[in-house]
């Protein structure tokens, strides 16, 4: 499915998916984003208006029955999905909340989450960070050896 050196986990599979579709609507992707200490979202999606998306990838029951934090995420994007494939139990997830089936080839918005427009200075903040943390993957692509310990100097 890939030509990547290394294969990818099953969370990185849906994002994959989720970030071409997303670019098929104008979207631009980063993956694991830290908005803020103790959070990290798997795909953030910037679209054409200036909208910011927060998708997380689930990969089953248990990866989303762990996952304490996603609640955390709502005040870091004008809207929230959740991105599962075809083989995962939807009524689990939370009314009020978009939805996303993903495979590694793409996906499809099945519910669109409610729009809360971020305040301006959280979303200048989130803009930044969605900057710099695209332009350090950017920068490390082009020479690896400014990696540091593994992590990317953001």
């Amino acid at each position: 499915m890939t030509d990547l050196p290394f294969p990818l986990m099953p969370g990185q599979t849906l994002a994959r998916g989720v970030c071409r579709h997303l670019l098929s609507h104008g979207f631009v992707t980063v993956e694991e984003l830290v908005p803020a200490p103790g959070l990290r979202v798997d795909v953030m999606a910037l679209g054409p208006r200036g909208e910011v998306w927060i998708v997380e990838c689930k990969s089953g029951r248990a990866d989303y029955m762990t996952d304490r934090k996603w609640q955390g995420y709502l005040d870091w994007a004008d809207r929230f999905f959740w991105a599962v494939d075809a083989d995962f139990p939807t009524d689990l997830l939370p009314e009020g909340t978009g939805l996303i089936l993903a495979d590694g080839y793409d996906a499809e918005i099945l519910r669109m989450a409610p729009g809360t427009r971020l305040a301006g200075a959280r979303r200048k903040a989130v803009l930044q960070t969605f900057a710099r943390h695209a332009a350090a993957r950017l920068q490390a692509l082009r020479d690896p050896g400014l990696r540091l310990g593994g992590r990317l100097p953001i």
